[in-house]
C-alpha cells in the first residue's frame, strides 16, 4: 500500500477522534416515485423558496473531502485486478465514471462481465479500504462548523442523505462530530431507488415533515443534483473535486468551493431575510451577527442598526395609527 501511503499527502496528519455517541435514527420509511413524478434538472432558485424551512446534506464530498480517499482506493484496487490493463485509473475517469455513484451501478460501470455477486463482494473489499484510510485521515469542508451552527440558530431542519453505505456514513458521521447535529440521516440502500433518482431526497422530506418547496440541498455530484432537482429543490453545488462547470449543467442553482464562500452567505442572508416578519428579522440578524463573528465578516453591526431603525419605524407607525384610531 505505498502507493496509498504517498498520495495521502493531500491530507495533514490531523485525525479526527472517534467518538462513541449515539448515532441519529436512520430513516426506514421508504417513499418511492417514478422518475417523471418531478422534472430532473429544474434550476429552482434559491430565492424562491423562502422562508427556508430545512437543508439537506450529501456526505461524501460534500461534508468532508472524502472523494480522494475513494479515487485512491478504486485506483489501486482496480489496478490489482488488471482494470484498464493494469495502468491506473487517473482523476478525470473517476470523476467522469464513479464519483457519486452507488456501487450497485459501478459494478455494472466497472465490471460489467463479472457476475454481480462477485462484483459486489470487489465493492464491500473497496469500501473496508476506504473506511481504513478515511479513519486515519479526514478533512471537513472548509467552514462546516460555521454552516452548521448557523443551521442550529435558526432552527432549521436538517437530514444527511447519502449512497454511501451505512458503515461508510456512520464512520464519516462520527468522525466529523455531527450525530447530535443531524435529526434523520437517510441511506438510498435502504430507498426503492438510489440517486440520481429523487428517492432518497424524498424520504428525507417525509421523515422531516417539510416541503421541497422551503428546502434546499448542498450536493456535490451530478447524480445528488438530479436527485435534489427530481424531488422539487434547488442544489447548492459543492465544487470539492467536480468541475463548475459540470455542477451547474446538472442543475445546480449556485456552486460554491466551500462552506465559507461568499455568495453562500450572501444568497444565504438574502433568502432568509425574505418573507419573514420584523420580530423575526431580529432573531434572523442576530444569528448572523454570530456567523460574521466566526467568520471574521465586517458590517454585522451597522445591519443590526438597520434592523433596528426599521423595528422603530415600525413601532412609530403603529402608535401613530392606534392613535388616529382612538381619536
Amino acid at each position: 500500500m505505498s502507493t496509498l501511503a504517498t498520495s495521502l499527502h493531500l491530507f495533514p496528519n490531523n485525525p479526527f477522534v472517534r467518538t462513541k455517541s449515539v448515532l441519529p435514527t436512520f430513516s426506514t420509511t421508504i417513499t418511492s416515485a417514478s422518475s417523471s413524478s418531478y422534472p430532473i434538472n429544474s434550476n429552482v432558485s434559491l430565492s424562491s423558496i423562502a422562508p427556508l424551512e430545512a437543508i439537506l446534506f450529501d456526505i461524501d464530498g460534500t461534508l468532508c473531502d472524502s472523494d480522494p480517499l475513494h479515487y485512491y482506493a478504486f485506483r489501486d484496487m482496480l489496478q490489482e485486478i488488471g482494470f484498464n490493463d493494469g495502468s491506473p485509473i487517473d482523476e478525470e475517469f473517476f470523476i467522469n465514471n464513479i464519483s457519486g455513484k452507488h456501487n450497485e451501478e459501478l459494478c455494472s460501470v466497472l465490471l460489467p462481465d463479472w457476475e454481480f455477486e462477485k462484483a459486489m463482494k470487489f465493492m464491500v473489499d473497496k469500501e473496508a479500504l476506504f473506511r481504513r484510510l478515511a479513519a486515519e485521515q479526514l478533512e471537513p469542508i472548509s467552514g462546516l462548523n460555521n454552516v452548521c451552527k448557523w443551521v442550529e440558530d435558526l432552527g432549521l431542519k436538517r437530514a444527511a442523505v447519502t449512497n454511501a453505505p451505512r458503515s461508510n456514513a456512520e464512520l464519516l458521521i462520527s468522525m466529523l462530530k455531527l450525530e447530535d447535529f443531524f435529526e434523520v440521516i437517510v441511506l438510498a440502500e435502504e430507498c426503492a431507488r438510489p440517486k440520481p433518482f429523487p428517492d432518497p431526497y424524498l424520504k428525507a422530506l417525509n421523515a422531516l415533515k417539510v416541503s421541497p418547496n422551503h428546502t434546499f440541498v448542498f450536493e456535490d455530484s451530478v447524480s445528488g443534483i438530479k436527485a435534489a432537482n427530481g424531488a422539487g429543490m434547488p442544489a447548492v453545488g459543492m465544487a470539492t473535486r467536480n468541475p463548475e462547470q459540470m455542477l451547474l449543467d446538472a442543475g445546480a442553482s449556485l456552486v460554491i468551493q466551500d462552506y465559507n464562500d461568499p455568495k453562500l452567505w450572501e444568497n444565504l442572508q438574502e433568502m432568509v431575510q425574505q418573507k419573514l416578519p420584523i420580530s423575526s428579522k431580529i432573531g434572523t440578524t442576530l444569528a448572523w451577527t454570530k456567523h460574521e463573528r466566526l467568520t471574521g465578516r465586517n458590517g454585522a453591526r451597522k445591519r443590526l442598526r438597520t434592523w433596528m431603525h426599521e423595528v422603530s419605524d415600525f413601532r412609530n407607525h403603529f402608535v401613530v395609527q392606534v392613535s388616529n384610531k382612538v381619536l
